[in-house]
């Protein structure tokens, strides 16, 4: 029961940053860049505190995690002045996923049948989410969006051969965060007294704490239920979003995300039938 309250909680975490940017960056007027660089900030010196390891600040694996680290936090903010939380979770999960599946393929990975339909409907959905028409997303939001994802999709696969993750994680935040104030100082943009709350809130807590909290949690539940668990996030972020800042999910938007999390969650399940035979 711990572990799914605890579970439970970190996936709310995960939902919040959609929703705590969104209100920074278009309900209170706080610039994106401005917001991703506080919040790399209060993440790094939370994460600092939480870590006990030693902090690695070398290496290539050290350089892809910075690099992809500050191009989520720059594309997530980007694109949260335009698109609706749900909208902008699941534009980012299934960039994740989908550039999870490219790596695999590319390593040569051995590939089930299931595995390979469930991320062709993943990637379907994703394409019918963007494409023009009736409902169709704004391009450039979308794209910072896709770019985020990419970009946490090769995050995630470096993170893999942390020795300590949040060790790992808390060097990266510490690397990441004066380049996103760089950022910040060169493309411009202003603060504001409740966008800065929020964005120390997203950095420290949701991110942060949320993250270190989720690394802990991983080896309990497994690499394919930590992965379903993430299935949730774009749910909780849309559910969010109508009761917190009054978005109404497209038919579209529902109906494509069903088949991107539908996929996914396909593509995961033969993981788990390769498990319950070994």
């Amino acid at each position: 029961m711990q572990l799914i309250v605890l579970t439970t909680l970190t996936m709310i975490a995960f939902a919040a940053n959609s929703i705590l940017n969104r209100m920074a960056v278009d309900g209170a007027g706080m610039a994106p860049m401005a917001f991703a660089a506080v919040r790399l900030v209060s993440g790094a010196a939370v994460l600092v505190l939480l870590t006990r390891a030693p902090l690695v600040f070398k290496g290539r694996r050290r350089g892809i995690g910075v690099l992809a680290l500050l191009a989520y936090a720059v594309g997530f903010s980007l694109a949260y002045g335009a698109l609706d939380a749900g909208l902008g979770a699941l534009i980012l999960f299934g960039m994740v996923q989908i550039t999870m599946f490219a790596a695999a393929v590319a390593a040569k990975e051995q590939m089930p049948v299931q595995r390979w339909v469930g991320g062709l409907l993943a990637f379907g959905g994703l394409v019918w989410l963007l494409s023009p028409g009736e409902g169709a997303v704004p391009l450039w939001p979308a794209a910072s969006m896709a770019i985020a994802g990419v970009a946490w999709g090769f995050y995630s696969l470096a993170g893999k051969a942390e020795p300590d993750a949040v060790a790992g994680t808390a060097a990266n935040f510490l690397l990441a965060a004066p380049l996103g104030v760089l950022a910040w100082a060169v493309i411009g943009g202003g603060l504001t007294p409740m966008g800065t709350v929020l964005a120390v809130i997203s950095g420290a807590v949701t991110s942060g704490m949320g993250y270190a909290l989720w690394y802990r949690l991983v080896p309990q539940l497994g690499a394919s239920r930590a992965a379903v668990a993430q299935l949730t996030v774009p749910v909780i972020a849309a559910g969010m979003g109508a009761f917190l800042l009054a978005e109404v999910p497209s038919l579209r938007l529902i109906l494509s995300g069903a088949l991107v999390l539908g996929g996914v969650a396909l593509s995961l399940s033969s993981g788990w039938a390769r498990a319950g035979r070994s």
